[in-house]
C-alpha cells in the first residue's frame, strides 16, 4: 500500500469514527411511578434498586412469630437490617401461627410466617406478591395468584441422645425400654407437635408406599407409649426428642452425644409459607423482605439453619445452594408426604376429640 493511499484510509476511519460519535444516545423516558401495593417487582418498581429505596425511604419492617433460634432467623434478621439499613421490629418471637393472625389489628405485622393450613384460611387478609424466584417453587406451595408461597419446611424426625439408646429405625423402636420421648408441645395447638403425632401414622402400606397418615393410629401410638412409660413427663429429660429435622439438628449441635434420624418407610414433610399483610404499614419493606428471603442468599441462610429452602432443587441445579451446607441435613431416601388442608383439618379434629381420651 502506498504513503497516499494509507493517509486516505486513515482520513476514512477518522471520518467514520467521527460520525459514529456524534449519533446521540437515545433518551431514556421518565421511570413509571411507584406502585407500593404492586403484585410484582416488575410491576410496582421495575427494579431492585427501586425497591431498596422505597424501603429505605420506610425504614421500619414489623415481623412476627419468628423466633431467632429458629431456622436461622435471628442471622436472616440482622443480615437484612444490615444490608439495607432497615429496623426490623421483632414483635411476639414466640408466637404460632393462628396467634400471628390474631394480633393484626393490634400489632399491624408487615410480613407473616405461618404454616399451609393457617395461610390459606386467611389468604384474603394478604396482599398478593409474586417474589422473583417464583417460578422454582413447587406448584403445590404457593397459592396460584401470590397471596401466600413456602419459603423452607422440613421433615419429622427423631432426636435421640446416643449415649443412652440405639438409634432408632423406626417409631415401633421408640415403645422399646430406655427411651423417654419428648414431643414438642400439645398436638391439639402445637403444629410441631402435631406433626409429631402425623408422623407416627403411617401404615404398612404397598408396593407404592406407605400411604397417606390416619390420625387415628398416630393417637393410638401415643397411647401404647403412655402406656409403656415411654412418654416423657413435664420437667423430665428425655432420651429422644420428635420434631422437624431443622430443630432437632439444632439440637444435635448444641447437644452432646445426642444424633437425629429421620425414620425409613413413611416420611411427613411440611412447609412454613410467607405472606405479606393486605394493610401492611411498610408495604416496599415487606416486598424487600420477601425478595431477600426468597433470594439465593436468604435461602442459603434459611439452610444454614438447618432448613429445607423452597427453592432448594431450582437452586442446585444452577450451582448456587451450599452444597457444604446441604450436606449437613440429615437424610433419608423416602419421598416425603405433606398433607393437604383437608387432610390437616380433619386430623386436628380427630386429635381434639381423642387425644385426652386415649393419651392423657
Amino acid at each position: 500500500m502506498t504513503v497516499r493511499s494509507i493517509a486516505a484510509a486513515v482520513i476514512l476511519v477518522s471520518v467514520i469514527t467521527g460520525c459514529s460519535s456524534a449519533v446521540p444516545a437515545p433518551e431514556q423516558g421518565p421511570l413509571p411511578p411507584v406502585k407500593l401495593q404492586a403484585a410484582s417487582l416488575q410491576e410496582g418498581f421495575t427494579s431492585m434498586e427501586r425497591l431498596v429505596e422505597e424501603a429505605r425511604k420506610e425504614g421500619s419492617l414489623n415481623v412476627i412469630g419468628l423466633a431467632r433460634d429458629w431456622a436461622n432467623y435471628g442471622e436472616i434478621i440482622d443480615v437484612f437490617s444490615d444490608e439495607y439499613g432497615i429496623k426490623v421490629n421483632e414483635l411476639e418471637p414466640g408466637a404460632s401461627s393462628a396467634q400471628e393472625i390474631e394480633a393484626v389489628p393490634r400489632l399491624k405485622p408487615d410480613v407473616f410466617d405461618l404454616s399451609l393450613e393457617v395461610a390459606v384460611a386467611n389468604a384474603g387478609s394478604f396482599a398478593p406478591y409474586k417474589v422473583r424466584g417464583w417460578q422454582d417453587l413447587p406448584d403445590d406451595l404457593k397459592d396460584y395468584d401470590g397471596a401466600w408461597y413456602a419459603a423452607y419446611g422440613g421433615y419429622m424426625s427423631i432426636g435421640y441422645d446416643a449415649a443412652k439408646v440405639p438409634a432408632p429405625a423406626s417409631y415401633e423402636d421408640l415403645l422399646k425400654p430406655g427411651y423417654s420421648l419428648w414431643l414438642p408441645g400439645d398436638p391439639r395447638d402445637s403444629a410441631a407437635a402435631f406433626g409429631g403425632v402425623m408422623a407416627t401414622a403411617f401404615g404398612r402400606g404397598g408396593a407404592e408406599g406407605p400411604g397417606r397418615p390416619d390420625a387415628r393410629r398416630g393417637v393410638e401410638f401415643f397411647g401404647r407409649l403412655k402406656e409403656a412409660g415411654n412418654l416423657a413427663e413435664p420437667g423430665a429429660t428425655p432420651t429422644a426428642v420428635l420434631d422437624w429435622d431443622f430443630l432437632n439438628a439444632g439440637r444435635v449441635a448444641s447437644r452432646k452425644g445426642w444424633k437425629v434420624v429421620i425414620p425409613g418407610g413413611g416420611v411427613l414433610g411440611s412447609y412454613y409459607v410467607q405472606a405479606i399483610g393486605r394493610d401492611a404499614p411498610h408495604p416496599a419493606a415487606a416486598r424487600l423482605w420477601q425478595e431477600f428471603l426468597f433470594s439465593d442468599r436468604g435461602q442459603n441462610l434459611l439452610l444454614k439453619g438447618y432448613a429445607r429452602p423452597a427453592r432448594m432443587e431450582a437452586m442446585r441445579m444452577r450451582g448456587t445452594l451450599d452444597a457444604e451446607l446441604a450436606r449437613r441435613l440429615p437424610e433419608t431416601a423416602a419421598r416425603p408426604v405433606v398433607l393437604t388442608v383437608p387432610e390437616t383439618d380433619a386430623a386436628r379434629a380427630y386429635i381434639r376429640s381423642e387425644w385426652a381420651v386415649a393419651v392423657e
